[in-house]
């Protein structure tokens, strides 16, 4: 493999990556040309909002190519387009042959939930010290338990279930499934009943994959599976569509039910309650790295007129 880097003003970087892929490019990757430097700059913004910019001021754009006359053909043919002016052309480097596979599952090692429940790759060794395992590869859907709001549900789910088993006999439903994670640690837990839904066919499909792979029994389909009640409902998406979401969410959570939120900021917990309050009083019952998980019980109708 050999690389072709080259120091990309802002305004430039779509097209020159547009440029390099119909160059048949084997790869283009971008980056901040000042990272790790007093003047590096963040460039996404918070979670489910357009960023103001779409590129560093200076990028730096690396794109791979299987061989060296591959590369340089690219590198004369985009010298000379008037939308590289601006651009700094590095010498081509040649990129060692890596065990790419191996990498990847280097960077993915278990996770612990809580003591006794951990979230395991194919290619480890489930801990001695986990009761109760997950096994789960990094794929398309969103959810391996790295993420800090995959990792608070988790950990009701599993504290819940250790501290008396009330996961055991319940009618759960994972709205936003991605994975699959919530849902199968819920039948980890003996839940009675696991719907797990998606908009996405590609989540829907993962999350089908990977219960059958960890041996448990679950629904995974579109939102027309969903059942008109559960003992739990558990949403882990993002602040705006979660406060969209309030009346649904809530309508299918039973009497004396608990509905458990995540994908929520801190700052955004006073918005979550107040979407929710018509239905459901929310609480703050976890936090980490900035994200919050939020949770509340659905009285029953008799208590909600007395009150």
């Amino acid at each position: 493999m050999y690389a072709l880097t080259l120091l990309c003003p802002q305004e430039r970087v779509d097209i020159v990556t547009e440029a390099l892929e119909a160059l048949d490019a084997v790869s283009v990757s971008v980056e901040d040309a000042d990272a790790q430097t007093p003047h590096e700059q963040a460039l996404f913004g918070e979670p489910g909002l357009e960023p103001e910019r779409l590129a560093w001021q200076r990028s730096v754009i690396s794109a791979l190519f299987p061989e060296h006359a591959k590369a340089q053909e690219a590198q004369q043919l985009l010298a000379v387009q008037d939308f590289c002016s601006d651009c700094q052309f590095q010498p081509l480097q040649e990129v060692p042959d890596m065990d790419w596979v191996s990498l990847t599952q280097s960077q993915f090692s278990p996770v612990e939930i809580t003591p006794q429940f951990w979230i395991v790759p194919s290619w480890h060794e489930v801990p001695q010290a986990a009761k109760t395992s997950i096994a789960l590869d990094p794929g398309m859907a969103f959810g391996t338990g790295t993420h800090p709001t995959t990792r608070m549900c988790l950990r009701w789910l599993a504290t819940r279930h250790e501290s008396d088993g009330a996961i055991a006999g319940r009618s759960v439903l994972d709205y936003g499934c991605g994975s699959g994670i919530l849902a199968i640690a819920a039948a980890k837990f003996a839940a009675r009943q696991v719907d797990a839904v998606d908009i996405d066919e590609a989540a829907i499909a993962a999350t089908a994959h990977n219960a059958e792979n960890n041996n448990v029994a679950l629904r995974s389909g579109l939102p027309d599976i969903i059942a008109p009640h559960y003992d739990i409902v558990l949403a882990n998406i993002l602040a705006n569509p979660l406060q969209v979401l309030a009346p649904l969410l809530c309508r299918h959570v039973g009497d004396g039910g608990d509905l458990v939120l995540a994908g929520i900021l801190a700052r955004q917990a006073e918005q979550l309650k107040a979407a929710y309050a018509p239905w459901i009083a929310l609480e703050v019952s976890d936090e980490e790295d900035g994200w919050i998980l939020m949770t509340g019980r659905k009285q029953a109708a008799a208590a909600q007129q007395a009150a």
